[in-house]
């Protein structure tokens, strides 16, 4: 068994494990730590806790120290400086006329390295600007160019459901959604319908995802062959997994009936499978 602390340098950001180097926190302390990108100040997001070996990444850096105000006071100057460095980058993107767009900057704790972020529609020789930063701030300077998934989750906003975007509220990180999922959920294969803000696919399609597999074990799919509760063989022509209801066309009547799950007898159910022409005109969707 090892010791950790996990910490998390930004808020909903990934949790690192590091060794507490005898030094006990709380859960909301800031702890100095050493890290590929620096030195870097952090708020403890798991209070030390024994976890098993193949849990973690071994050798684990230590804790250099808690943070102490003076600590702490580095950090506001550190996001004021930030603020003016998003400034200065604006200026000088915008007199080099390059077509990116500016999305966060970071400094290390230490002011060794200012970090920006940004996006763009392809890929941006930003060697000029480097220079222009680094004569300003005398700094080492690194841009990076990061996907409309990343820039949604720094930017925030609210979703068609009217809640903060899942990825600014409550994700660490992000998980792959696929096509597949919407189709497995009865969605409407439109974009408008199924991408987010960001013009990817919706996060909560991959949340609610296991709850429809569930669902689709239990419930024939549309095509399925049944039998109805009065002996009659059919086929699904809809079917919704949240209320469980089946429509189905026998063979001695026009008129779909509506069935409940539990009423009727599957003989042999159907695959959903989506075609090649939906998967190449939605494929973009399944991106960063």
């Amino acid at each position: 068994m090892k010791e950790i602390v996990g910490i998390r340098f930004k808020k909903v950001g990934k949790i690192y494990y590091f060794s507490p180097n005898g030094i006990n926190f709380n859960i909301g302390d800031y702890a100095v730590v050493e890290t590929a990108r620096g030195i870097e100040c952090g708020e403890i997001a798991i209070a030390n806790r024994d976890v098993d070996d193949n849990a973690v990444n071994v050798p684990l850096k230590s804790i250099i120290r808690k943070a102490d105000e003076e600590d702490l006071k580095n950090m506001e100057k550190n996001k004021l400086r930030e603020k003016e460095a998003f400034k200065v980058c604006e200026e000088k993107i915008r007199q080099r006329r390059l077509k990116m767009n500016l999305v966060e900057v970071e400094s290390t704790f230490d002011n060794n390295k200012l970090m920006f972020y940004f996006t763009a529609e392809t890929r941006i020789d930003f060697r000029e600007l480097v220079k222009d930063l680094a004569a300003v701030f005398r700094t080492r300077i690194e841009l990076r160019q990061i996907g409309v998934r990343d820039e949604a989750k720094v930017l925030g906003g609210l979703g068609i459901c009217g809640r903060e975007f899942c990825c600014k509220a409550h994700m660490s990180d992000f998980n792959p959604v696929s096509i597949k999922m919407a189709k497995e959920q009865g969605l409407s294969l439109n974009p408008t319908k199924i991408s987010g803000t960001c013009g990817r696919l919706m996060c909560c399609l991959k949340n609610e995802q296991p709850a429809y597999e569930s669902l689709l074990k239990i419930t024939p799919k549309v095509g399925a062959l049944v039998v109805t509760p009065d002996g009659e063989k059919g086929k699904v022509i809809d079917s919704n997994l949240i209320t469980g209801k089946l429509r189905i066309k026998t063979d001695k009547s026009e008129v779909p009936v509506t069935y409940d799950r539990s009423e009727i007898k599957l003989l042999k159910d159907a695959e959903i499978r989506l075609n090649k022409e939906e998967m190449r005109a939605l494929k973009n969707l399944e991106g960063k």
